[in-house]
């Protein structure tokens, strides 16, 4: 539908001879005033007009924006392109392929099925680190890779052929995010419309929740669900409401001793403390000019940990002069140079702009810290970490005797289920017991923990294990990868490590994994590349490896070590996120830390090490050698880096980005508008979903006599809900690839296998870590069957099957922040085709609750104060929802009534909060879900 244009903003924007068609920001009053990220909005508001999903309400409700006011207006926002990775963008395409077949089957074109926004996909999460430590692990592993993904990467190379607007980033590139900023971010993008080149800022969802690392560009982007993602593909605007936005103020620098990723971890703890979830974070004042580009992303990319929508950077000369350096070309930088300044976008630090919230940092009072054991906002000054180590090793080292109490010490972990990836706070449940920021000791009162473990290893090294041991010191993220600061520290303080004669201890699994070929360029032009290798810190691959759980597994004996000895190992990463489980099976605490820092704790070889007082180890001459000694001089970094880094990199590797390796251009391409499915597949397979699916709609239905699949404690992540990790033989998903004729060497993990539904579905709900309260005792996917007498313990997959057969619709009872952490699909279509037709919650994380409603499952909250503990409910329940058919009649109730009987035919009742909050996603469930809907729009 064409623009309406009821302000009268079109106009005409020349850019040295070039004419542009634009939405002038100052066609309304008070758009002037708004924080640069609300401007952004404002102007796609008035370039998507239509009169019926976007009106003139909506945008005068923008232009008039209450800093004070709770969010509440809903209003559509149209992304100007989609960014994927392979993990989370498989699925997309799987889905968008089936549609194709599913609008032929309802008598439409199914060329229709196509992005309408310009979509690209990185394939950046598949590399593991199965070789390291060696000059050839780079190749081992992408060997590996298209071994066990070649599937999935010929089905991927078929997309990027059959669809129109979608191209495709061939392995061994770089990281998502990374190629976002340096290659693929617009900044102000163009378009032609009706035979005119429209310019417009560049906005930009992403199905992986870092894709805020953009925001950094000055580009307005977060991280969405697969189902979202797809919808914006296919056309369709986001719902949200409008935000409140926090003002977070930057002064001073950082001080010698400090990096980057002590600055985010620091923004991410005080910005978790002080509660942002669902709110925009932008960044103002004068300070802002001294932050260099890459801090920019490095503090955008953490968005998600600290729980923003957003945490985004206006743009000023810092931005252009970035843009220039990655190679893009005059005639772009000058648009966005001209278009932002015209538009009233350009940070002015002496303009008073007003926000909703305001926070500030002072950049000289940043300290080194580390963050963890499970938490990225659990920062802990590096000064403090052995101290710490004490307290929270009692948590993970089971049955050891304490050294200095001789007390055994148990697992006391207090929670259901402890958080574990990016809960986040609300202003009425951030101080609850299992969230309350965790308390920092000066010093341990009893000592710790200890067992000395033995190991001799085939190739003659011999040493001891213990608790607390670094087993993984991995370089790797987009957060750090992308600043050239913490990755040039990192190897300056290699060299000095090897001129004193230091090593990494031998039982560390050593990486680095770049997040682009540039990182590798500047590296070797500065000549530090032997001095890594020498601690054998080897590149092993380009992607997100150890940061999403991609670490491979340590070595044999090592491994066997640990898990005969119930050892509490750890490990240390310069990634973003830490969560129990995540990083790898054997190791229990996971620490998030700066490149440099990574390389120093691989010196140390334990987390119980205090960088202060104790010595890496001695010099030539016998003389001790502290980190102080060989801790890098940020201005010889910076010398460095000037030296070594230039435009003809990006320029030269950015050329061919799409192009890849032989392994790629080698691989047999499926040809064809559809796409021919392979019945043996185990990795690409045709969803269910709109199986059976019509023009009309279904009326919706109350939900009757369901029972519960899990009752869950707080801050259930996705990750809880759909792990993106390995698995083993004996669980339902290894079970099902047995039996499709897969050995277990290649399993791979779930999140590879996320284009097959069966394997995923099985999957769902089965982290090890996750904690079923109708079990005492049990970690892992378990639940009770109550289709059998006595409800006995079953997988939850093999219960929910039982279930289906016996027609029983299920619910799943939950917490605090139920689904926070990534941007996951497949915890939301796992749930839905495991047959559960409900959550109830205490409350959401906005990703989860909005893909609950696109798979057709209603997110229900209990009342305010209330939880499943308060009301009595222990699971054992059948549960009815009333109220849901007035959603046929084009309402939405703001509560339903729940009805829990239980065993002995007593009843529980309450109102639920509906959590269907915009008329938008009302439309979606009363259709089945987003794709439905989507579906049913393009068949039209």
């Amino acid at each position: 539908m064409s623009t309406v244009d009821s302000f009268g903003a079109k106009g005409v924007l020349d850019v040295d001879g070039t004419e542009y068609e634009i939405f002038r920001l100052n066609a309304l009053e008070g758009a002037a005033k708004l924080p640069y990220s609300l401007k952004v909005l404002l102007e796609n508001l008035l370039r998507t007009e239509d009169g019926a999903n976007i009106t003139s309400e909506h945008i005068r409700a923008l232009a008039e924006w209450d800093a004070e006011a709770e969010p509440s207006i809903e209003i559509q926002f149209t992304p100007g392109r989609v960014i994927m990775q392979d993990f989370t963008g498989v699925p997309c395409i799987v889905d968008l392929a089936t549609m194709r077949e599913a609008v032929a089957d309802l008598g439409g074109d199914p060329s229709r099925v196509n992005p309408l926004a310009p979509a690209e996909l990185v394939i950046d999460h598949s590399v593991q680190i199965d070789a390291f430590g060696t000059a050839d692990a780079i190749e081992r592993n992408m060997d590996i890779e298209y071994q066990r993904n070649g599937e999935r990467y010929q089905f991927l190379r078929w997309g990027q052929t059959a669809f129109d607007d979608f191209k495709v980033v061939p392995p061994g590139m770089g990281i998502v995010h990374q190629v976002n900023i340096e290659n693929l971010a617009r900044v102000v993008m163009t378009r032609e419309v009706d035979g005119a080149l429209r310019a417009y800022p560049d906005t930009c969802v992403g199905t992986d929740s870092h894709t805020t690392m953009e925001n950094g560009l000055g580009v307005l982007g977060w991280g969405v669900g697969g189902i979202e993602a797809e919808a914006a593909m296919l056309g369709q605007p986001i719902s949200m409401l409008i935000p409140r936005v926090v003002g977070f103020k930057l002064t001073g620098e950082i001080p010698a001793g400090a990096t980057a990723t002590d600055v985010v971890l620091t923004i991410t703890e005080m910005l978790r403390e002080h509660g942002v979830v669902g709110k925009f974070v932008e960044f103002y004042g004068e300070g802002v000019g001294a932050v260099p580009l890459a801090n920019r992303a490095t503090i955008g990319n953490m968005s998600p940990e600290f729980g923003s929508t957003a945490a985004i950077f206006p743009i000023d000369d810092v931005t252009l002069e970035y843009l220039r350096l990655t190679g893009r070309s005059d005639e772009q930088v000058a648009l966005v140079e001209a278009y932002v300044k015209e538009q009233g976008m350009w940070h002015d630090p002496s303009e008073e702009i007003t926000f909703s919230e305001y926070l500030e940092l002072d950049l000289s009072t940043v300290v080194p810290s580390i963050s963890g054991p499970k938490r990225p906002q659990d920062r802990i000054a590096l000064t403090e970490a052995k101290a710490q180590f004490h307290e929270d090793i009692k948590n993970y080292a089971t049955h050891v005797d304490d050294a200095a109490s001789g007390d055994t010490v148990d697992d006391v972990a207090a929670q259901s289920f402890p958080a574990s990836d990016a809960p986040g706070y609300t202003a009425d449940d951030h101080q609850s017991e299992a969230d309350r920021p965790r308390e920092h000791h000066a010093h341990a009162e009893n000592g710790r923990p200890t067992k000395q473990v033995p190991v001799t290893m085939p190739d003659g090294r011999e040493f001891e294990l213990d608790h607390g041991a670094v087993s993984i010191a991995s370089i790797t993220s987009c957060t750090n990868t992308s600043n050239p600061s913490v990755m040039m520290a990192a190897a300056v303080l290699a060299r000095n490590a090897v001129e004193k004669g230091l090593k990494a201890k031998p039982w560390v699994k050593t990486s680095i994994a770049p997040g682009s070929k540039v990182v590798t360029n500047y590296y070797e032009k500065s000549g530090l590349v032997p001095a890594l290798e020498e601690l054998g810190f080897y590149i092993v691959g380009y992607g997100c490896t150890t940061c999403i759980g991609n670490s491979g597994p340590l070595e044999e004996e090592i491994s066997q070590a640990i898990q005969d000895n119930d050892l509490a190992v750890t490990s240390v990463l310069s990634g973003n996120r830490n969560f129990e489980g995540r990083i790898n099976p054997d190791v229990k605490m996971n620490y998030l830390a700066s490149p440099p820092l990574v390389i120093a704790y691989a010196l140390a070889g334990n987390m119980d090490f205090d960088f202060e007082t104790e010595p890496l180890g001695q010099d030539a001459e016998g003389n001790d050698v502290y980190l102080k000694d060989i801790w890098p001089d940020p201005a010889e970094v910076q010398r460095i880096i000037d030296s070594s880094i230039d435009t003809e990199m990006f320029t030269r590797e950015y050329g061919t980005i799409f192009d890849g390796d032989e392994r790629w251009q080698n691989l047999d391409t499926p040809t064809g508008k559809t796409f021919e499915w392979n019945e043996q597949s185990t990795y690409v397979r045709k969803p269910p979903y709109f199986e059976g699916m019509t023009m009309e709609t279904t009326p919706v239905e109350d939900i009757t006599g369901a029972r519960v699949l899990l009752k869950l404690g707080d801050s259930v992540t996705t990750d809880h809900i759909s792990p993106a990790g390995s698995f083993k033989s004996d669980t339902p998903a290894g079970k099902y690839l047995i039996e499709h004729g897969v050995e277990r060497k290649d399993f791979n993990s779930y999140g590879s296998r996320r284009g097959n539904h069966e394997v995923m579905i099985r999957g769902t709900f089965a982290n090890i870590r996750i904690k079923n309260q109708l079990l005492d005792g049990v970690e892992g996917g378990f639940t009770r069957d109550f289709t059998r007498d006595g409800g006995p313990q079953e997988t939850v997959y093999d219960a929910a099957m039982n279930y289906k057969e016996a027609g029983v619709p299920l619910v799943v009872l939950g917490g605090k922040e139920y689904g926070s952490g990534s941007s996951r699909d497949w915890a939301a279509k796992g749930t839905s085709l495991l047959g559960v037709k409900a959550v109830i919650a205490q409350s959401y994380e906005r990703i989860h609750r909005s893909n609950l409603i696109g798979m057709g499952v209603l997110p229900l909250q209990f009342p305010a104060g209330e939880s499943a503990e308060s009301l009595g409910l222990d699971g054992t329940e059948s549960f009815d929802v009333q109220g849901v058919t007035a959603l046929n009649e084009g309402t939405t109730p703001k509560t339903l009534k729940v009805v829990a009987t239980k065993e002995d035919g007593a009843t529980v009742e309450f109102d639920a909060v509906l959590r269907i909050d915009t008329p938008g996603e009302a439309d979606y469930y009363r259709n089945g879900g987003i794709l439905q809907y989507v579906l049913r729009q393009i068949a039209k």
